[in-house]
């Protein structure tokens, strides 16, 4: 579905003359869509209602709708009176910024920052403590960290992938107790457990066992930062998840589905981003913030 049109594209409908709303024309307009954009067969494409067209008269709006595992979009197609015709496009408003739009959905409050507060470019990451991923793109960033200095800030959301990483949850849920006791205690949380993955899901260790070496290595870098050990016993072992499912809503409705994510400035960047990439990205963000770039090392 993420294959549908980024510009204008014509699709030849090859029938004869006739009304637009048959279902002999439905059929292949349906097949016509799945061609041309490569929808596997468990996509469904519904070919739907059918209005006049305010900005190309001559041709009738066509609504699909494509689904797939509960979740849905809708696209207009432009189709011409003959019914032999039909166009693909995607109107942009430019009224809108999408950008400032994704960092006004991204709620910050309370989390813990790396870099400057007050950057002007901000690297939100949605993650998840035991995606490998996620791993390399912590260490990506904590590189990119040492040479940008004060231009930049990161900020971690929650997004665990539970059907496939058992403790992911747990650790987002610690992390986020240590997250309101102390900035310092979160990000050496966030340190340790990428780095080191393997301490938890430990040789064969029952996911109990890992889940308890979660709060154990939680409650360990909450007394090295001198936190109220009581109060952070207290968080762990409630494992209150209102914070979280919050994060996932969130997330979701930005469009996020895996990890790690990174929204900068609210441009949004899927996967992992290799260092070389991810400092070019970086640049051009603080060019158009007006920020000097950073001098870079040699071998960098």
């Amino acid at each position: 579905m993420r294959r549908l049109c980024l510009f204008v594209m014509l699709l030849a409908v090859g029938c004869r003359a006739q009304s637009p709303a048959t279902p002999e024309l439905d059929r292949k307009i349906e097949k016509q869509v799945r061609a041309t954009f490569n929808l596997p067969p468990l996509v469904d494409v519904a070919v739907g209602a059918r209005r006049p067209s305010p900005d190309f008269p001559g041709y009738t709006l066509v609504t699909v709708k494509l689904s797939y595992g509960g979740k849905s979009q809708n696209r207009d197609l432009l189709l011409s009176s003959d019914g032999k015709t039909l166009f693909s496009m995607m109107k942009m408003d430019l009224t809108r910024d999408p950008q400032a739009e994704n960092m006004a959905k991204i709620d910050l409050k309370g989390r813990p920052v790396r870099g400057n507060h007050d950057a002007k470019v901000t690297v939100v990451v949605y993650d998840d403590f035991e995606c490998p991923y996620c791993s390399r793109m912590h260490t990506a960033l904590i590189d990119v960290l040492h040479s940008y200095g004060d231009r930049i800030k990161v900020v971690y959301k929650d997004f665990p992938l539970v059907e496939i990483h058992p403790w992911s949850e747990r650790a987002a849920i610690d992390s986020g107790c240590l997250a309101g006791m102390s900035d310092g205690a979160y990000w050496d949380f966030a340190d340790f457990v990428h780095a080191n993955p393997q301490v938890i899901s430990g040789d064969k260790r029952p996911i109990e066992g890992q889940r308890a070496e979660v709060d154990r290595i939680t409650i360990d870098i909450g007394k090295r930062h001198g936190v109220d050990a009581a109060a952070l016993q207290s968080c762990v072992a409630a494992q209150a998840s209102t914070g979280l499912k919050a994060s996932i809503q969130e997330a979701e409705e930005l469009g996020v589905e895996a990890t790690p994510v990174l929204f900068i400035n609210g441009t949004k960047l899927d996967g992992f981003i290799p260092e070389e990439e991810l400092r070019t990205i970086l640049n051009k963000e603080l060019q158009s913030a007006g920020v000097d770039l950073p001098k870079v090392a040699p071998g960098q």
